[in-house]
């Protein structure tokens, strides 16, 4: 590659521009199972394929490439936004209050992956040529944002070091939290019940004992073990949820149809079963290092089937795969009590109107002190035992 050639920047409308060889040298980071398999051409394709982003969602392709001597380098998963809906870091207050002073907050731009608040590296490049790939997608980002004239531009669940990157040539940065469970090397669901307290190790297995009392099966599936049958089931489940969380489901029936046909390798599927019916699932994606946990759904409601399929047979997994965290997804103070701790996620933020880009800055910077503060706060009342104490008995 000639390295003294002058990068090309080009805006996609669609995934199908672009080679999926090409993108996943960008996305793949260099090993055949990627960090997370979000940024993968396979999972944005299947998004847009599916008819869960582009016309009409309010979710537009805007994904940037940049080429040197007709090599891609790196690329972007970038969408013009009329709307604050699936992304998880809230800016809505923001758009109020910018829109109250007269302002046009929509249409902006967002450097993420839609419906998916996992961190990841956003700014994907080649191995080796991480720092003008990522500048050469930056500056392209920004230069489209003054070309369509949009309030802002927001990078969400970006790295901590693309966060520090990004503060560095001017950006605003933002931490926020979610619950995550780390791998301290448990040899098993008993090691890791050994590091808590004795009253929240009591509690895990009372609400695993009920759990497992709803009068059926609890199996875990990937790979080639999924079925079609598994989809119809998970459909009605996340129907439901969907329903009830967003008043309409983000994604589309023929997305998990996607997720069969190209992305069973990359799930995890528990699922409950009862008087032969599947009446409960709990979806994940697999990372190289984590679990991710994304959708829940039942149809018939049991004490703590909740927590066992979605927490706790995350937990099971990870153990026994090596991986090293669970990331559970947004929100959920509940998941405290279960093994998963408060940590930091991270974003970035550029504000086209000066005055408003001075406010929010402001605001950043008192809502930073807050979370961690809250972190703090939190880890102390986790079910962990403390520095040298002993274990109790049960």
């Amino acid at each position: 590659m000639d390295g003294g050639a002058s990068i090309e920047l080009t805006v996609l409308g669609s995934l199908g521009e672009i080679a999926a060889d090409d993108w996943d040298a960008c996305a793949g980071d260099g090993g055949a199972t990627p960090v997370d398999p979000f940024t993968t051409h396979r999972f944005l394709a299947a998004l847009e394929d599916s008819g869960s982003v582009g016309r009409g969602t309010g979710w537009i392709a805007r994904h940037l490439v940049a080429r040197r001597g007709g090599t891609v380098i790196g690329v972007l998963p970038l969408y013009a936004k009329t709307h604050s809906q699936g992304e998880y870091i809230f800016d809505h207050n923001w758009a109020h209050a910018f829109e109250n002073a007269g302002g046009a907050y929509y249409p902006k731009l967002q450097a993420a992956v839609p419906f998916t608040p996992a961190t990841g590296r956003r700014f994907l490049t080649r191995p080796g040529l991480e720092a003008e790939g990522r500048s050469a997608l930056l500056q392209g980002a920004l230069h489209l944002a003054e070309r369509m004239e949009v309030s802002s531009l927001h990078v969400t669940f970006c790295t901590a070091a693309e966060r520090e990157w990004g503060e560095q040539v001017g950006l605003l940065g933002r931490t926020t939290q979610q619950f995550h469970w780390l791998n301290r090397g448990y040899g098993d669901f008993d090691a890791f019940l050994a590091d808590l307290s004795s009253r929240k190790r009591k509690a895990i297995r009372k609400e695993r004992e009920r759990a497992r009392d709803f009068g059926g099966e609890i199996v875990a599936l990937t790979g080639d073990d999924l079925l079609p049958e598994h989809w119809d089931a998970f459909w009605q489940f996340y129907q439901d949820t969907g329903s009830r969380k967003w008043g309409q489901p983000y994604l589309t029936r023929a997305f998990f149809d996607r997720m069969q046909a190209t992305m069973r390798r990359d799930i995890l599927l528990v699922l409950a079963r009862r008087r032969g019916r599947w009446v409960a699932a709990a979806l994940n994606f697999l990372g190289r290092e984590t679990l991710f946990g994304r959708y829940w759904g039942c149809t018939e409601e049991h004490p703590f089937l909740h927590f066992e399929l979605c927490y706790y047979q995350a937990i099971d997994w990870a153990i026994a795969h090596g991986l090293a965290r669970v990331e559970a997804g947004a929100q959920g103070e509940h998941k405290l009590a279960r093994g998963y701790l408060p940590a930091p996620t991270q974003s970035l933020h550029w504000i086209a109107d000066a005055g408003f880009a001075r406010a929010v800055a402001q605001h950043l910077r008192a809502e930073e002190r807050a979370v961690d503060q809250e972190i703090e706060v939190l880890t102390a009342y986790g079910p962990f035992r403390r520095g040298g104490e002993t274990p109790e008995p049960d």
